[in-house]
């Protein structure tokens, strides 16, 4: 029997107002035996009614079957499944197949994109992509070239593309996108190249591109009201991005938006969060730099937005906002309130009314975190909504070619992109974290169109007087900002979470991993090690009344980019190469889909 609570929960932000939305998508969203967008529903919970599959008998878990992608690098994203066929993405080049459910994952087509190799050095960090999307008979891809291309979902031919930005100046992508409506919104990359951020609306159905907003600049190209769009309740101001950047730095302010977007149909606002202000050396770019590190509520139709903040002002440490928004209806002090729960990678967690970006709960979910004492949280200050930034661990007041030494966390954050679950059975978040620190040198840098512009040194290594590992996978309890319970790893869990109604947490591990775990109390319940490590993100899905888990294997991304790429010098990979030297006594690159199931 499925769980009334969850299935409530979850449907709740996806119903209250099916009219405005497109009603054919959310009918699919609904449907736990489907995995339609990479999010599995809007509210980017993560969660699955299924429960065949269960604490009880999850020990019992057999391959089902395998499928090789064909493609070495870090395989993030998941699959999707829309009826009998499963969609299967991979890193640059970014193939996609679609393979038959019903005759042995035969695959039905295959779309490879011609991509000039030349975007490849664009990217930052490895050449990863999020995965496809799911609407209107089409799947929707966001090529490393900022390609945007709907493809029939029948039979792989093109029906529309549409360019999103200019891999020449900096500008790539490896984000998924988000179906809303009759629109596409998309994101862009590229921080690490002196880019400026937006996020665009194409139509769904011609590929014509409806608005933009960009992360910082004037009011009219951000799309916010000076007077409507508020902060912590008070309207921003006018042009209050501009005056927070020296003369036109703004310009190639950063602030790009490469990770997760949810939605809520009910308020008709979408979520996601920018990233870091260019370039890495706080000392070339005085200010908050608004308004990178920050978190945004637009309307989908017009990409005005309603509300923002900024989490990190004037980022000294690459604490890029983009982590997912978890959307959540939950009890605080007696009264029901729509949230909005953001893990960022500043080590905070922050808790927020998403109607109105009331901040409620900011808290560390990792005690190694030190670069701050926390947030100030009364509204009578000067500094409200602020963290206490520790001088001792302040890049900026070091000032340039200083090593501060053992700040906490490192650039890739106490988490990055890899997308937590939340279990409406136990509202508990299920993060994967890192447990990394690090030695960060600003240095001074020149910007060239297309060249890289970080101007900092990094060295990572995992957080002192702890378990030794850089890694834990946790609960979190967002309304008191508290862990439940830990589980050590000894790398970084860079995988996706998947929490399912059966009271079982799935996540995936650097070594290679899938784990099963209980998900009130972490008792591990299930291991099985995949052929390459996993950063990807897992799923479920039904196929003839059975249920399944899948999870994409193939180790890089950040953590794995010394592996992905063949690097050796400690300090390549902004840093990571050093980190995560041990990686490669435990797993080898790889592409492969694994897919799991009980014995008949």
């Amino acid at each position: 029997m499925k769980n009334l609570l969850a299935f409530t929960s979850v449907a709740a932000l996806s119903v209250g107002t099916a009219a405005m939305a497109n009603e054919a998508l959310i009918e699919l969203i609904n449907d736990p035996g489907q995995w339609v967008i990479q999010t599995g529903d809007y509210a980017n919970q993560r969660y699955s009614e299924l429960d065949q599959i269960n604490r009880d008998n999850v020990g019992d878990l057999q391959v089902a079957w395998t499928f090789s992608t064909g493609v070495l690098r870090g395989h993030e994203g998941s699959p999707l499944v829309i009826g009998d066929t499963m969609y299967v993405h991979t890193p640059f080049p970014n193939i996609v197949y679609a393979l038959d459910l019903n005759d042995d994952g035969r695959i039905k087509w295959k779309y490879e994109p011609k991509q000039d190799s030349s975007v490849i050095p664009v990217m930052c960090c490895d050449t990863v992509n999020r995965g496809v999307a799911y609407a209107e008979g089409k799947i929707f891809l966001h090529q490393a070239d900022t390609t945007v291309v709907a493809l029939d979902a029948e039979t792989g031919e093109v029906v529309w593309t549409a360019v999103n930005g200019d891999p020449s100046k900096g500008e790539t992508n490896t984000a998924t996108v988000l179906p809303v409506k009759d629109k596409i919104i998309v994101g862009i990359s590229g921080g690490e190249f002196g880019v400026r951020g937006h996020v665009t609306a194409y139509d769904m159905n011609s590929g014509e591109q409806v608005w933009r907003a960009y992360s910082m600049g004037p009011d009219e190209e951000m799309l916010v009201d000076p007077e409507a769009t508020t902060n912590l309740g008070e309207p921003i101001g006018e042009n209050s991005s501009l005056e927070s950047w020296e003369g036109d730095q703004w310009q190639i302010g950063g602030g790009t938006t490469w990770g997760w977007y949810s939605y809520d149909p009910e308020l008709d606002l979408f979520y996601y969060g920018t990233g870091n202000p260019s370039t890495w050396n706080p000392s070339q770019r005085p200010g908050d730099n608004k308004y990178s590190m920050t978190i945004f509520a637009r309307d989908p139709d017009t990409g005005m937005a309603k509300w923002l903040y900024q989490m990190t002002p004037h980022d000294e440490w690459d604490y890029d906002g983009v982590n997912e928004m978890i959307l959540t209806d939950q009890e605080v002090d007696g009264e029901m309130r729509k949230l909005l729960t953001h893990p960022d990678r500043n080590g905070l967690s922050y808790t927020m009314d998403r109607e109105t970006g009331e901040l409620l709960v900011a808290a560390k979910y990792d005690p190694a975190v030190n670069w701050t004492t926390g947030v100030d949280m009364d509204p009578e200050s000067e500094t409200y909504g602020r963290p206490q930034v520790v001088s001792e661990y302040s890049t900026a007041q070091n000032g340039e070619d200083v090593n501060t030494t053992g700040i906490c966390p490192a650039a890739l954050g106490t988490k990055d992109q890899q997308p937590s679950a939340y279990s409406p059975k136990t509202e508990t978040f299920y993060i994967p974290t890192n447990h990394v620190c690090m030695d960060y040198e600003p240095f001074r840098v020149s910007y060239t169109a297309g060249q890289p512009y970080v101007g900092a040194t990094l060295s990572m290594y995992p957080a002192p007087d702890s378990h030794g590992g850089m890694g834990n996978f946790i609960a979190w309890d967002n309304i008191n900002g508290e862990i439940k319970w830990s589980i050590p790893e000894q790398f970084s869990v860079w995988s996706g979470a998947l929490a399912t109604a059966g009271d079982v947490v799935f996540y995936g591990t650097l070594e290679g991993y899938l784990k099963a775990v209980d998900s009130e109390t972490g008792e591990e319940l299930y291991r099985f090690k995949t052929p390459s490590g996993i950063i990807g993100n897992v799923m479920t899905y039904t196929h003839d009344d059975k249920q399944y888990i899948g999870i994409l294997s193939g180790v890089g991304g950040w953590a794995g980019i010394g592996l992905a790429a063949g690097l050796t010098n400690p300090n390549e990979g902004l840093g990571a190469v050093g980190g995560y030297a041990a990686l490669s006594d435990y797993t080898a690159l790889g592409g492969q889909l694994t897919v799991f199931a009980l014995p008949d």
